[in-house]
This record gives structure tokens, sequence and C-alpha cells, in this order.
């Protein structure tokens, strides 16, 4: 049995894989860096450098704060770079922004026709992100898929952070899956080695957010050019597990 055949339960990453990262958070990143500088231009470009991203040009580094870190974890960073703000004051502002963002995010492909055609396979689906949980569902609501997940968990809903093994394992937890059902779908490492640490089934790789085939390489079993790649690749249905009713 190959390793797609055994999986019936997929668990995405949001940005960078459902969204593309570029179009929908390079425009986020230099308000966060705007917020957190409180309107320093010369402090908001140095705190862009120390997330990741490249001031000029908007490229984030694959795998760095801005690229993979949750908003408690950007917050931190920021502060050291030079914000003066503590780092829950300058959470609540992120998290306030992120879940503002998702009217402006850019998904990479038809999300709630995509999400469907998965759950009429048969196969159980969920979304854990870095970042808060009312971006996320905010996202899925504006998308469409939102009738389509079983599961959700961003990095305040007690499943831990990436790249523990926490929100897979709560997926399974609210499945009845096991981890080696479960593919998990990602942009960066972090995602990857959520899943690996979990003993996922499969990790998956996707090149619309800040990786690279080169830096995703070692920790995905597939690396696809996006997410609507994957119905190729998985079966035409899930392995025997029936969906259940509702949604998350």
């Amino acid at each position: 049995m190959t390793k797609t055949a055994a999986i019936s339960g997929i668990l995405f990453d949001k940005d960078g894989t459902l969204l593309d990262y570029a179009k929908s958070w390079v425009p986020v990143n230099y308000e966060l860096a705007r917020i957190a500088a409180g309107g320093d231009e010369d402090l908001a470009r140095r705190l862009l450098v120390a997330g990741g991203m490249d001031p000029d040009t908007g490229y984030v580094l694959p795998d760095s704060l801005l690229a993979a870190g949750n908003t408690v974890e950007i917050a931190e960073g920021m502060v050291a770079a030079g914000a003066t703000f503590t780092v829950e004051d300058l959470s609540a502002l992120f998290d306030g922004l992120f879940a503002n963002s998702a009217s402006l995010a850019v998904a990479v492909t038809d999300l709630s026709r995509f999400f469907g055609e998965l759950r009429a396979r048969g196969y159980w689906l969920g979304v854990a992100s870095s970042d808060n949980e009312r971006s996320i569902r905010a996202t899925a609501q504006r998308f469409g898929f939102e009738n389509y997940i079983d599961y959700v968990a961003g990095y305040d809903s007690g499943h831990g952070v990436k790249p523990e093994p926490g929100m897979v394992l709560g997926f399974c937890a609210a499945t009845g899956l096991e981890p080696h059902e479960i593919a998990v779908v990602g942009d960066n490492n972090h995602d990857l080695h959520m899943g690996r640490s979990a003993g996922a089934g499969l990790t998956v790789a996707v090149l619309t957010g800040t990786g690279s085939r080169e830096s995703l390489a070692a920790a995905s079993d597939y690396c696809l050019n996006d997410i609507t790649e994957l119905v190729a690749l998985l079966p035409e249905a899930g392995a025997a597990r029936p969906v259940p009713t509702t949604a998350a």
C-alpha cells in the first residue's frame, strides 16, 4: 500500500497554502511593521528585516519569523528588534490586524469548489494555522468552505503551536483518525515538521508560500506547485472512514 492510499484526512495550513502568501500577506507585513514602529518609517524597515522580509522587494525568507511565526512569536521578535510595545499589547494589535485582513486575502484557487470536491471523495478536512482561530474562520466563511471543514486550529486554540504535533493530534481527536491516516499540507517547514513529529502518514509541501523545492525537500514526501495538484495525487476516495454531517 502506498502512503497516499492510507489517507482519510487532510490538514491544511492557511497562509501560503490556501492563500497566496505574496498577494495576501506582503501588504499585511508592511502594515504590521508600521503599527509596531509607531509610524517611524526607519524603524519599520528594521523590523521587517528582523522578521525576514526585504522592505524594498517584499521577498520573505523561507521559515523566517514572518513566514512561519505565530502572532506572539512575531510580536516577541518585533519587540526584541526595537518596537516600543509590550508583547501582550502588540500581540493584541496583530491579532486584530490579521482577522481584518481576511477580507483582503487572495486564494490560490476556488476554495469552495476545491474543498467540496475533496469532501465528496470522502476526506475529512481541517485547517491548522499559526494565525488566530478567528482569522481562520473568517477566511473559511469568506471563501465559502466553512461547511466542508471538520476541524480548525489556530495558535490560540489550545493545541500548542507549530512545529509541535498538537494541532495534528487535535485533528485526530476530532475525527477519530490515526496520525498515519492524515496528510499535512503546508508551505514551510513548521508545517511539515509538525506533521512528521505527529507521525502523519504524508507530508505535502506547496510552492504558493515562502518555501522553495530546496528548502522543503527534506521534510516533505511530495512538493506540489499548489494545492490543486492534490486532486491527482490522492485516491478518488478517502480510505474507508465515513465523513461527519456537520462542520467544525
